[in-house]
């Protein structure tokens, strides 16, 4: 049973603190070098290194130091890119195939017979109306004139005559689409007829829909308007009948041929050869040449023994092992909390895996540096942790990389740095989802203009940096909208409540605030106040504002159910406690808490907002009913029953807000609010809540919480600064202004609100 115990013990101590016994120790931080070790092979096995030290380091030579002669034969390879590009033109300079419709002209002319012999029919009636109907019906739109026109007998007949002549005398020549020929990249097209007997035509040879309609318009009797050649015109479109009809399956075959017989070798060296000379520039082909052979010597075992590639292993996965532990130790000593917890550890090395994963199908494909997927790592764990702890994992990530066989070079440990960098800092700009946008440029536009830089540098043809300009664009957005989907599951996966979900939660439209706003009017003010000093107050020590600011809009979320009972929501003179028991007030007011717990599980509220309300009155005691309730049972009274359950203030938000609630409280009675007052008036509540001890779990030093206080008197005598009296509503103030200016905390309103914050 107790090694059972110890078991369950030592599995619990892999998250929260090592233990006190050394086998707790020992196993909570062999977890995290097992997992540190875990990931370095792991990076090294995806990327091993080069084979041996006959490899040559011409990566980055500017020019040869010695002749490189090709030990064996080898060929080189096109690229994906370049492959793509030949076959692409080999598609283009492949001429469409047209099959000739021999019946083409008897259809049309069939066409045309039928139509005018719906308008003969019409016109021998006289029916203008019928006449029209039927033009329209052929989608022809004839002015009045032209209708007149074309309604006389002899003009209608000489009109029908030439339509027909058109279609026999020209149509025999061929008539192609125009559309079919507009955009085609060849100046050849290939026609051919039903005995399958194909022959090839100029384009220009070729009459178009415009041509035919054009030498169509000289067979009208002479003198005819223009108008009337323009109705022409459109009777023949309307009814055509194309002879020379793309053959879209045909011309497709013969492109994907043509495509599949372009070469994907770009050059052949046979052994002897020179592939660069001493003191020869390396540029980018010379570069993809010495690759080349050094695959080639590689695949046949040129390249260094098998027992010398496991001491190249194992010297690069001490190198990666090493790089990785300095990230260790910067978590170890400055994140305590981050390294206490292991799933958030795991959580950072499953990124760091996904990112060299992807890494290796972009250089298995062959892809540029510009999409290795940095900004998926840095942008969830600096919104996550913070921007420090991101920054120092991207140097780290790009010092790993920057070694790597496939992106050796320092111009990528540079492209990740910035990259990585930029989306770290980015987060800073990120106060809602749909600022992502911003975040995408910054990362976009840093890539760019290191690429850019890298580009002057090593001289690049300005189109290929252009290119991975887009690519590095395209990787941002990707890289970013897929850690802004997946963020939703790290958050659950951590538990830890980021700035994204918090200003969700400070909307006031959600249900619980909308609840409290109407049914405790008097406490959603309350809050507003508090949520307002609290904000000020921890931004001013720098803790999280926006946490504190969220936590005080849900800490009294539990008055909702009984909001008479709490003095905020009381008209004047009406207390329902006066008529009840001291044990029974306290008890109302003891049950905010925990009511208010069960209402914001219900509407499931994150727990570090939850926090706030549990943490927000400690365990202090409830010193009004306290003391009325020993003046009703003479002096034996439960101490337990007068105090809140806490427990007491375990962060410094929390810890915030229960000095801003209190605070709030007790400045609500004073009449004159003046600097001076306010200050006692705050220094008091605040050192009281000290000397009842509510503070000291808190991680407040004095420093800070003297900061906190001179925050509350900024804010506060802002806000309750005395007003100018207007003549209209001075008879409402007179009661006041009338009162002296020197009044003090002894009037009896002021020390009922003193009282109330001291006991919160």
């Amino acid at each position: 049973m107790s090694q059972l115990n110890e078991t369950g013990s030592m599995l619990h101590s892999l998250s929260g603190k090592p233990g006190d016994s050394r086998g707790q120790r020992l196993f909570h931080h062999g977890s995290r070098v097992c997992l540190l070790i875990t990931l370095s092979i792991l990076v090294t096995a995806l990327f091993p290194p080069s084979a041996g030290n006959d490899s040559l380091p011409f990566e980055d030579w500017s020019v040869a130091p010695d002749d490189v002669i090709a030990e064996v034969g080898f060929s080189v390879e096109k690229s994906a890119s370049e492959l793509e590009d030949e076959r692409q033109l080999a598609r283009e300079v492949v001429p469409p195939t047209f099959d000739v419709e021999p019946n083409a002209g008897d259809t049309m002319v069939a066409r045309i017979d039928g139509f005018f012999s719906e308008l003969d029919s019409a016109a021998a009636v006289g029916d203008r109306v019928r006449f029209e109907e039927t033009l329209r019906a052929s989608s022809i739109i004839a002015t009045p004139a032209q209708v007149d026109y074309i309604m006389g007998d002899s003009a209608r007949s000489a009109f029908h005559h030439s339509a027909t002549r058109a279609v026999r005398e020209i149509m025999e020549d061929g008539v192609v689409e125009a559309a079919r020929v507009a955009d085609l990249s060849t100046t050849r097209i290939t026609i051919r007829g039903n005995d399958s007997i194909e022959r090839t035509a100029q384009i220009s040879e070729v009459l178009t829909t415009r041509d035919f309609l054009n030498e169509a318009a000289l067979l009208l009797p002479p003198g005819t308007p223009p108008s009337i050649s323009d109705l022409l015109n459109l009777v023949l479109i309307r009814h055509i009948e194309y002879s020379y009809v793309l053959n879209v399956v045909a011309t497709e075959m013969d492109r994907d041929a043509a495509a599949r017989s372009v070469e994907t070798i770009k050059q052949e060296f046979l052994e002897g050869q020179s592939i660069v000379r001493q003191g020869d520039p390396v540029g980018p082909e010379v570069l993809e040449h010495l690759r080349a052979h050094e695959n080639e010597r590689r695949n046949r075992g040129l390249v260094q023994d098998q027992e010398v590639a496991v001491g190249v292993f194992l010297g690069s996965g001490l190198i990666n092992l090493m790089l990785l532990g300095l990230f260790g130790l910067l978590i170890f000593f400055n994140r305590p909390k981050l390294y206490a917890t292991f799933h958030w550890l795991l959580l950072i090395s499953v990124l760091i895996t996904a990112y060299f994963s992807a890494a290796l199908a972009i250089s298995e494909a062959g892809f540029s540096d510009a999409l290795l997927p940095i900004a998926f790592v840095a942008l969830p764990v600096a919104i996550l942790w913070d921007t420090r702890i991101s920054l120092f994992l991207v140097l780290v990530i790009a010092a790993i990389t920057g070694r790597l066989a496939p992106f050796s070079s320092y111009g990528t440990f540079l492209l990740i740095a910035a990259g990585g960098s930029a989306a770290a800092l980015s987060v800073r700009v990120l106060r809602r989802r749909s600022d992502w946008w911003v975040s995408i440029a910054i990362i976009a536009s840093v890539t760019g203009l290191m690429l850019l830089s890298l580009g002057l540098v090593t001289s690049r043809a300005m189109p290929e940096v252009a290119l991975d300009a887009a690519l590095a664009g395209s990787n941002a957005a990707v890289s970013a909208l897929l850690a802004m989907g997946c963020l939703f599951v790290f958050e659950w996966f951590t538990g830890i409540t980021t700035d994204h979900t918090l200003l969700e939660w400070a909307d006031p439209t959600r249900p619980l605030l909308r609840r409290l706003s109407s049914e405790a009017p008097g406490t959603y003010a309350h809050t507003v106040n508090v949520a307002n000093l609290s904000e000020g107050a921890a931004t001013a020590i720098g803790a999280n504002g926006l946490l504190s600011r969220v936590g005080a809009y849900y800490h009294d979320v539990g008055k909702m159910l009984k909001p008479h009972y709490f003095v905020e929501n009381q008209p004047e003179g009406r207390n329902p406690h006066d008529k009840l028991k001291a044990t029974t007030s306290a008890d109302i007011l003891r049950e905010h808490v925990t009511e208010g717990l069960e209402l914001a599980h219900e509407a499931k509220v994150p727990q570090v907002i939850s926090q706030f309300i549990l943490e927000h009155h400690g365990t202090q005691r409830i010193g009004f009913f306290f003391e009325k309730a020993r003046e009703e049972m003479g002096g034996e009274v439960d101490f337990e029953r007068f105090s809140y359950p806490g427990p007491k203030p375990q962060s410094k938000e929390t810890a915030i807000v229960m000095l801003a609630d209190s605070c709030e409280s007790a400045t609500r009675a004073l009449q004159e609010p003046t600097v001076p007052r306010l200050q006692d008036l705050i220094n008091t509540v605040v050192d009281g809540k000290i000397a009842d001890g509510q503070l000291e779990e808190a991680p407040l030093t004095l420093r800070e919480v003297a900061d906190v206080k001179a925050e509350f008197v900024k804010i506060l005598s802002g806000v309750m600064h005395r007003r100018i009296e207007y003549p209209a509503t001075r008879h409402l103030t007179d009661t006041i202004s009338s009162k002296d200016a020197s009044s003090t905390l002894d009037e009896p309103a002021e020390r009922k609100g003193l009282a109330e914050g001291l006991s919160g």
